[in-house]
């Protein structure tokens, strides 16, 4: 059985993954480490691990196969390069990166260990997304000239971080506002399903100015090494967010709404968008128990390369950058 320590769980979706740990028979958390004592003493009473003071402890512990890091942000490059030298498999929270800088280092270490990685990219296996990109694969859309994502909900307007989770509307230590936070899921999918981006242009703003200097919303425009032109939304201020994906070619049309599909495309049978598209592949697993299924020995799990995570962060890092500059910048390999 897997055994598995716990490298700060500052972040929001820390109690998530904790519950799924508890739940999971196949996997044995040792081991918690926080900088935060108090943290560190909650979450290792839930699971029923040793609170251990020193991370270099943990890692230097070779009965312990695999970390996850659910730190701060700013904590994310130290934690990551320490657990790549010591040869551990890796769930690191997203945003990989404070920026682009740190998350190609961190790439960089990550690929020389040989490691297994993962990230909390998660919408990847939602059915609906698994069948877009069979679709896309397979060019039922035609030429595909636009397409769209939101990601969004209401947690600047309902006091969210507040609190407990308080650092995660501080850009100094979380990297990013609620642009960076949300759309990063959102961007993961684009570029997942579209490939590379060349260059963006963003307009990135505070609202109602509850968390300070700390963004709230923010809407990109991005284009694709393919030709394709996509646009991104990512926001704290949404009291819905009906709309999340729409691709448009020249042979077919996908818009998501509230989760469900509405599918136009001439090449399949009763697909003129009157009503939800069910007819859907199977789903996988959250991508943190896809994480726990592959450092269990599981062959051929979907995960998310180290890779992909940084080219994430370079991506988000130039659209703070265009949002700043109010132009266009490209976005490097």
């Amino acid at each position: 059985m897997p055994q598995v320590a716990l490298l700060g769980a500052a972040h929001i979706h820390a109690p998530g993954f904790v519950k799924k740990l508890i739940d999971r028979k196949d996997a044995h958390v040792a081991a918690v480490w926080d900088h935060d004592a108090a943290r560190a003493k909650k979450n290792a009473e839930q699971l029923g691990a040793s609170i251990v003071k020193s991370v270099d402890a943990i890692l230097a512990d070779k009965k312990i196969d695999a970390v996850v890091v659910c730190s701060e942000t700013d904590r994310h490059e130290q934690l990551v390069l320490k657990a790549a030298a010591a040869g551990k498999h890796m769930f690191v929270e997203k945003p990989l990166g404070f920026a682009g800088d740190d998350a190609r280092r961190m790439a960089d270490a990550i690929e020389r260990a040989g490691v297994l990685f993962q990230t909390g990219y998660f919408l990847r296996g939602l059915p609906v997304n698994q069948y877009l990109k069979q679709l896309i694969d397979q060019g039922a859309f035609g030429t595909i000239t636009r397409v769209r994502h939101s990601n969004c909900h209401n947690g600047s307007l309902g006091g969210w971080f507040d609190k407990e989770w308080r650092w995660m509307a501080d850009p100094k230590i979380a990297g990013c506002g609620a642009f960076g936070d949300l759309a990063t899921h959102a961007l993961d999918i684009l570029m997942w399903l579209f490939g590379d981006i060349v260059c963006v242009a963003a307009d990135i703003k505070i609202v109602t100015g509850r968390y300070g200097d700390c963004d709230e919303a923010g809407e990109a425009m991005l284009k694709f090494a393919t030709g394709v032109t996509g646009t991104l939304a990512g926001s704290w201020l949404d009291i819905a967010d009906r709309a999340q994906l729409m691709i448009t070619g020249t042979e077919g049309h996908a818009q998501v709404m509230n989760g469900q599909l509405y599918l136009t495309c001439k090449h399949i049978e009763g697909a003129d968008g009157s009503k939800p598209w069910t007819t859907l592949p199977q789903g996988w697993p959250h991508a943190f128990d896809l994480f726990l299924d592959a450092v269990g020995g599981k062959q051929g799990v979907p995960l998310v390369t180290a890779r992909e995570a940084a080219a994430r962060s370079i991506a988000m890092e130039a659209m703070y950058t265009a949002a700043e500059q109010r132009r266009w910048i490209d976005v490097e390999p």
